[in-house]
């Protein structure tokens, strides 16, 4: 018989590439998420529109769900500004409740066999202080406040208890083609260009000090969830995931300026967290004259643009410090897929332009 999976936060970046992955594998997919999933597949699933914040609606809404096997959580409680929020309680205490309005209704009616959960570089205190470089899954716990030792240690209780097993992804600046949500940035570079163009200015680097990363294409993270579902060697463990290398912003910007059909400009330190809001009437004037679809300029972005500084170390003097995982672990248990960032970006920024999203070049 085939598996079901639920899929919590199946709008956002990592669920709706799920909601596809399973979908193509013949899998039986339910997406609980607020807004219905964008997909690029025709098979149907069954789409669940809850706010696991409600604990007496998430309770009722999945009480016949009696045939789910597998969750793959990916759902997030995030305050405006984002960054700030990191470290405030009640954002930790918000996304525990979450998980654990679903798990524990699941957990009782259905026959759960494994659970996914994501956590990210934060959980190295990165955003907190430097780490170790690379940063590996064996390392012990960093001792800071985070909800995602608050949902781990749920998770550890609950699959003991109920005989499930877990797996926890760490993916790291996840790429995709997701409007809307928290931290994806090729909406928000995308929106940039396009208002850069408008105005007739050549599209600089927006970011501050030069600053290397890794990025993870959301594609590449669906297919690692997929085979952590019934892989013996996921059980109970973390896995680092990136697409393999490590790239500079101001090397990708010329790919991302030929796809977007803007020339690159000098640098041009801003805040697009604060620029992209206050050219909320220019984006509108771009839907208009290209027919694009009539998202505002909030609806576009989510949070991401604050995301944007945070990830282009806008206002930055000196670089900060590097944030690089390894990602041996993972290829070691039998996962080795890997990715172009460069293509990565432009696949998704094309994909926006194709969905009438970004203006065409």
């Amino acid at each position: 018989m085939p598996k079901t999976v639920l899929i919590a936060g199946a709008s956002g970046l990592v669920g709706a590439a799920c909601v596809d992955r399973f979908l193509d594998d013949g899998w039986n997919v339910i997406a609980v998420s607020r807004r219905e999933p964008e997909i690029f597949g025709d098979k149907p699933f069954r789409h669940l529109p809850l706010d696991l914040q409600d604990a007496e609606a998430t309770r009722a809404g999945v009480a016949d769900l009696a045939d789910v096997t597998h969750v793959v959580y990916t759902a997030v409680f995030e305050k405006p500004g984002l960054i700030a929020g990191w470290t405030e309680q009640d954002q930790m205490d918000t996304n525990l409740a979450m998980l654990r309005n679903l798990v524990e209704p699941l957990a009782e009616n259905a026959r759960l066999e494994h659970v996914t959960l994501l956590q990210g570089t934060k959980a190295y205190g990165i955003h907190l202080h430097p780490m170790r470089i690379p940063a590996r899954e064996r390392y012990p716990r960093d001792d800071h406040a985070n909800f995602y030792w608050l949902q781990e240690d749920y998770i550890k209780e609950k699959s003991a208890a109920k005989g499930f097993r877990f797996t926890i992804m760490r993916p790291q600046l996840i790429v995709g083609p997701n409007t809307g949500v928290v931290m994806n940035l090729p909406p928000v570079i995308g929106a940039y260009a396009a208002i850069c163009k408008e105005e007739g200015r050549p599209f600089g680097f927006p970011g501050g000090v030069s600053y290397v990363w890794e990025a993870v294409d959301t594609r590449l993270v669906a297919n690692a969830i997929h085979w952590a579902a019934e892989a013996p060697a996921a059980d109970g463990q973390h896995f680092n995931l990136t697409n393999g290398e490590v790239f500079e912003w101001r090397d990708l910007w010329p790919a991302m300026a030929e796809v977007l059909g803007v020339q690159v400009g000098p640098d041009e330190p801003l805040s697009l967290g604060k620029l992209l809001p206050e050219k909320a009437d220019v984006w509108d004037r771009i839907v208009e004259k290209h027919g694009l679809r009539r998202l505002t300029i909030e609806q576009l972005l989510g949070e991401s643009h604050h995301y944007a500084d945070f990830c282009m170390a806008y206002g930055a003097a000196e670089p900060p410090p590097p944030a690089f995982v390894s990602t041996v672990k993972i290829k070691q248990a039998g996962f080795t897929e890997v990715r172009d960032t460069e293509e990565t970006f432009v696949h998704w920024l094309k994909v926006l332009q194709e969905r009438r999203v970004l203006p065409p070049a």
